[in-house]
Order: structure tokens, then sequence, then C-alpha cells
């Protein structure tokens, strides 16, 4: 079975399933699909978090593909620059591209394919060309002027013979076909690892590495902060790096065991909201009702508040955060109306410290500038005020006849990040811009660290046995979405896709993970399906209710293990994922 996020993407890894390959092989090209048919959304230049299964070891493990900070990427040199925040947008916020060494070192260490033979599929849909969805024609529209006028490289990638793609027609990027095909031709010797090996020294070490550092050094493009800035990632930076394979956090719930990825990302609030809800009696509540939503919502505003204070690529104080006692403790503030105040704990004691936020109610998704050249597309855009998804991140599960599982969450390196690179047919991610340029933080900048990502995989086992793979997009609310869809089958008892299409909601309580890192107290997204009857006790319990259209909070897939089956379910919102099968 394959779930995700786009049809082209599932039914390449089905293919690659119904060929004979493994779910790591089938991961790897549909992930590359995916750098092509939601180019919007992720791209080569971004990263990818895995969380997968291996039947043959029988136990779970995290692949981290998230680069690292440049090693000229200081505190110090950002305030040189006249800036309080890492910009959005440009070239100051690149880390190293992650998800190529992600992918490789899955396919490296668990697939059973070749590189040739997963690239292809991605090979072909970037040379003959994706349909173009209405999302990503609606991307490129609103980044046309900022192409035109600042960011020419990216015109004409993304604006072929200078107009925007009009939705329902084709849009190819024979630059990405061709360096993939060079990748493939530099590395057609030797066993299939040596192979591997050849094309992660040629991406990190050889000509794709030149073409970066060299883009980097020698141009400048006006970025969100108003200004034109180069980069500062270096070849050396690119050469230093690696993908590697860690242990996941995990914490029991109710009889089942959920992963995720360690704090350097936001998987743990996933946890840390099991933790908190572990000895709420869900249950007893009606689900989706009013008393439901209001306390996975509280609960979801101390996780996430801990996040803020503790989260980072630091020593973070997992087992405390984790912890019975401290949970007791947490609990008691889980109250009948809603919290306007963002309360992080003091695990072991250890006293708080939060960074300086910009003023409650900044918009997050505010341009950097306004008019024809502006900088649009900053952070991670992802739901909209009026609960239209824009876009944000990309997702894949997968599961095998053999019984291996991998789910992930590949993103950045979007069209509208950074301008492309000529040479290459791909831009470089703007993760740095969820470090703080403050000192002593978990979160903050430092070089060779990774930063706080909400790129949040999930995995969990049932009876000790692996069971789940899912995930959605969703930049904060990744660990929002995801929770309330394992929560409606946990204690709802509904199947996959019935969790998938229970209505969703979300706060945006806590500030955000992106340029400029606003936040609106007490604020939360409902679909209106949720009914006006629990809107209405919401509101009266202080929540400040803004509600969506019907269909539009949530991205989520899943594959599963159960019993005798294989099952799959994709989101129906928007007509784009896929779940598929046999």
């Amino acid at each position: 079975m394959v779930a995700g996020t786009h049809w082209l993407a599932s039914a390449t890894g089905m293919g690659v399933l119904e060929r004979g390959g493994n779910a790591f092989d089938a991961a790897v090209a549909a992930g590359f699909v995916l750098q092509v048919a939601e180019p919007h959304l992720n791209g080569p230049g971004g990263e990818v978090p895995i969380l997968l299964w291996s039947e043959a070891e029988q136990k779970a493990s995290v692949v981290c593909g998230q680069g690292v900070a440049p090693a000229a990427a200081t505190i110090d040199r950002f305030t040189e620059l006249g800036l309080d925040v890492v910009p959005g947008t440009g070239l100051l916020a690149a880390t190293v591209p992650g998800a190529f060494g992600g992918w490789l070192l899955m396919l490296e260490r668990w697939g059973t394919w070749s590189l040739a033979d997963v690239l292809a599929p991605a090979i072909h849909y970037a040379e003959h060309g994706i349909p173009v969805l209405d999302r990503i024609a609606a991307t490129i529209e609103s980044v046309e002027g900022l192409f035109t006028h600042d960011w020419p490289t990216s015109a004409a990638t993304w604006l072929p013979d200078g107009n925007v793609p009009a939705p329902g027609t084709k849009l190819a990027n024979p630059v990405l076909a061709a360096t993939y095909r060079r990748l493939v031709a530099e590395s057609r010797s030797g066993t299939r690892e040596q192979q591997i090996s050849a094309a992660r020294h040629a991406w990190y070490e050889g000509f794709v590495a030149e073409a970066v550092a060299d883009f980097s050094a020698k141009t400048a493009w006006l970025d969100s902060s108003g200004e034109v800035h180069g980069g500062l990632l270096t070849g050396d930076d690119l050469a230093g790096w690696s993908a590697s394979v860690e242990e996941p956090l995990t914490f029991d719930y109710h009889g089942h065991t959920v992963a995720k990825t360690g704090p350097w990302g936001q998987g743990p609030v996933f946890l840390q909201q099991l933790a908190l809800l572990k000895d709420v009696d869900l249950g007893a509540m009606e689900l989706l009702g009013a008393d439901y939503v209001h306390t996975v919502t509280e609960a979801a505003k101390l996780a996430f508040a801990d996040r803020e204070a503790w989260y980072g690529d630091a020593d973070v104080p997992m087992s405390d955060l984790l912890g019975d006692a401290y949970n007791a403790e947490r609990r008691r503030l889980l109250g009948a109306q809603a919290s306007l105040e963002l309360r992080p704990g003091a695990p072991g004691g250890r006293a708080p410290r939060l960074p300086d936020f910009p003023a409650p109610g900044t918009a997050s998704d505010a341009p950097g500038l306004s008019g024809a050249r502006s900088p649009q597309g900053v952070g991670e855009p992802t739901v909209g005020r009026d609960g239209t998804v824009k876009g944000d991140t990309c997702h894949i599960d997968v599961v095998d006849r053999f019984g291996n599982m991998v789910s992930a969450t590949p993103s950045g390196g979007w069209l509208q990040s950074s301008p492309t690179i000529p040479a290459l047919g791909f831009c470089l991610g703007t993760r740095a811009q969820m470090f703080w340029l403050q000192e002593d933080l978990p979160a903050s900048l430092r070089p060779g660290t990774r930063p706080r990502t909400t790129l949040s995989p999930s995995f969990a086992l049932r009876d000790g046995r692996p069971w789940l793979a899912f995930g959605t997009p969703g930049g904060d609310q990744q660990d929002q979405w995801s929770l309330n869809f394992f929560l409606a089958v946990v204690h709802g008892r509904l199947n996959l896709q019935e969790a998938i299409d229970a209505p969703m909601f979300h706060s945006e309580h806590f500030p955000s993970s992106f340029f400029p890192r606003g936040s609106r107290p007490g604020v939360m997204h409902v679909e209106d399906r949720l009914g006006q009857d629990v809107v209405a006790e919401l509101r009266r319990r202080g929540h400040e209710v803004e509600v969506q259209g019907p269909w539009t909070l949530g991205r989520l897939s899943a594959v599963a293990r159960d019993g005798a089956f294989l099952k799959a379910a994709a989101n129906p919102r928007g007509a784009q994922g896929y779940a598929v099968g046999r």
C-alpha cells in the first residue's frame, strides 16, 4: 500500500512495489517524484525526516535528512547585516540541502533498487512535464512580480514563455532532469552501494556542490527582509555533512507505542500531548464534542509552549518532559476555560526561557514587502486565514508485502523560497529561518546545527507490533492534525479513512515557526462540519474560534498493518491525495 499527498507519487511507489521493490525503494522513488509533482511544496534543495520500520531488523529507525546551518551562519553575522530574524526567503536562510542524502541513505541501507531505477520516474516527469495543479498556478502567480523583476532565474524556470502556467497544462523542468541524468551517469560503475556512494559524492562534493557554492557566493538577491543579500553556504558545508540514522523517541499510550524524531524537530510535541492526555478519559467524551476539542486544544497549547522553551539541536530534557510526575503537574493546568497564556514548564526544576517573540497578533503569513515586487511565499505558506491550503509540505507512507513501513515528510526548497540555481534547475531551502538570532536558546543559530523544524512523520506500534505509518504537511499544524487523527482512531474507533475525513481543528495560539514568527493567542481554526453547537460552546469557554470551510484543514495520509490486511487512506481535501494498493 502507498498513500501520499499527490497521486503521481503514490502511483510511482505502487509501481515499484509491483515490480519487486520493497517499501524503501518505493518511498525513495515516490519522494523524488514529489519534488517534481509538487514543486511549490518541496524540492531537491530541501530536507526530509523519515521514520521507518525494518522487518528484517525488527526495529524502528529515524533517518535524518535535515541539513545544518553553514559555518559562516552566526548570530553576529546576521547582526552585522542589521537583521534580528533570519529572512524567510532568499540565500541567507539556506541550510545544507539534506533531502538527497536522506533518501539515498535509506536506499543504500534498506533498499534493493539502483539509483538509476528510483530516479527514472522523476526524470521522466521533469523532462515531459507534470499536470499543473490549481495550487501550483496560484503559487507561481503570487510570485510572478518578484520572479520577473528580481529573480530572473526563477522566471526562466517557472514562467514558461514569460507566463504563469495555466491549471491543467503541463509544466516541465528539463534542467532538473539533466541534473538527475548527470548524477546517474557519474555513478554507473561498481556495485549498487558504490553507485549510490558515487552519486552522493557528486551531490555533496562534486558538480552539484560546486554549483550551489558558486551561486551562493557570487550572486545576491532580494529577500523577505526587503534587502539584497548573498548566501553563506559553501562547498565545505556540503562536504562536511551527511545524513544519519538515529533511534526514535517513543511514548506508550493505551496499548500503542508512538515513535517520533528527536527534539531537533517538533515531533516530540506529539508525545508530550499524549503524556498530558494519557490520564484524561477522552474515551468518555463525545468524539469531536466541545469537551473533547477543548481538552485536546488546551493540551496542545501546553506541549507547544514547551517546544518554544526547550526544543532544538541541543541537550533537551526529554525524559523529564515525558515523565509521569512532570505531566501530572502540567495536567492540572487543563482548565475549563481557554488559556490565553504561553505557559512552558520547568522540567527537572529547570527554569524555562522563551525567545523574544514578535508582539502577539503579528500575522504569521505577512509578506516582507508590499506590491508587485513583494517576496511572497515568505516562510512556509501553510494554512491561510480563510482556511484555504496555500501549500506547505508533502508526505508519503508505504507498507510492503514483507511488513516494512515508511513515513516520510519531505519539504523545503519550494519554488517560491529562493532563486533557482540555473545550472541545476532547483533552488536552495530556507529552513534556517527557524533559528532564533538570540544567544543561549536551544534553537539559537549556531554553525553546524539543525534548525528546529516542523517536519514530523509518525509511526506507531500496537500491542508491541508495527501498526501505523502516518503524517501530514502543515507546518506548526502537523503535530496537531496528526494527533487528532491518531486519537480518532484510538478513542473514536474510526477506521483510517473515517479518521482522516473527520472534521479537523487546530490552535494558532503559540508562535509560528516561520518568518516573521507571529502568534495569535486563543485563536483556533475548525472546519464548519464540527457544528454550530460545538463552536458556540468553545466560544463560551473563551476560544476565539475562526470557522473555516468544510474540507480545508489537514492533508493526512496513512498506511497500516492490521492483522492479515494491509490498509491505507489519503486526504480527500483538494482532490489530490491518493491511496493505492493490492
